[in-house]
């Protein structure tokens, strides 16, 4: 029974600060008819198995390592375009309250504690969780600046409304189970004029062969069966979501991964991968 209450107050919240928009009322009562879940349980599961290899970056995850070099940095930027700044250069994002939303085993949560940001990071696999924490107790660094939590969006964005400078899903949203309800929840728990970060596929032509086809099958890039093309979402269809929630997208860059070196780098295109920044609106 609280955890009923507590949705129907954090419903009624949302709803007020979205109240301008007939968008977000429709938004809640689909997510009320879909059961309040962003959970893809086979999702969960396909990922799950793969929590022994998730710190190998020699190994099949060896791409969502070096993509880093890319997010990490384009995180940075964000935040500073938006007036974020710090007194400390070796901790840039010292005391940001940053959300790492399907989090996984640590691999983007852990760099950005390391430059100062108060990381919590979630995910709805209580194995992936388990190996992101005990990886995280390999630098005492860390514990003050990072913990992990298994749960779900919906589930942490109720006692967390507006709770953080910014929310970032890094190669997730291609794999829930409802991404209007997970982007809702996702800048609920964002203050105003706080920022989303994502990364994640277009659903195009070239997705379904670059993505799918080649790096599953041909490449064995990733191991089979980690994407549905069903799943993936266009820039503008997540732009026109957000737009809903009071969210302004603020840039969209396409990416590139190149196999040969392992190295991700920025392009205009953004017909496979992409990533976007958007800020949440501030209340008048």
């Amino acid at each position: 029974m609280r955890s009923v209450r507590l949705f129907g107050s954090f419903k009624t919240s949302v709803k007020k600060h979205f109240s301008s928009t007939a968008q977000s009322t429709k938004a809640f009562e689909d997510a009320a008819k879909s059961g309040y879940s962003t959970v893809d349980s086979t999702d969960i599961e396909h990922h799950s198995k793969l929590s022994h290899k998730w710190w190998d970056t020699a190994g099949e995850l060896k791409a969502l390592h070096s993509l880093n070099t890319l997010r990490i940095q384009f995180i940075r930027d964000g935040l500073a375009n938006t007036g974020i700044t710090s007194m400390i250069p070796s901790l840039p994002l010292s005391n940001v309250k940053i959300l790492d939303v399907g989090c996984g085993g640590g691999i983007l949560s852990e760099p950005l504690a390391r430059i100062g940001a108060d990381v919590t990071g979630i995910d709805a696999s209580s194995e992936l969780i388990k190996t992101a924490t005990e990886h995280a107790t390999l630098d005492i660094n860390l514990l003050e600046r990072l913990q992990y939590i298994s749960t779900s969006i919906e589930e942490h964005s109720q006692s967390n409304y507006e709770k953080y400078d910014a929310v970032v899903s890094s190669e997730v949203l291609e794999h829930v189970a409802d991404k209007e309800l997970f982007l809702k929840c996702c800048t609920a728990a964002m203050r105003p004029g706080g920022s989303l970060f994502l990364t994640t596929i277009n659903k195009s032509m070239a997705s379904l062969f670059g993505a799918i086809i080649a790096a599953e099958y041909i490449l064995r890039l990733v191991p089979q069966g980690t994407h549905d093309w069903n799943k993936f979402v266009s820039p503008n269809e997540v732009r026109r979501i957000l737009e809903s929630a009071g969210c302004q997208t603020k840039l969209i860059h396409g990416m590139c991964y190149n196999p040969l070196t392992n190295e991700w780098s920025w392009m205009p295109s953004t017909v496979i991968n992409y990533a976007l920044h958007a800020v949440k609106r501030e209340e008048l």
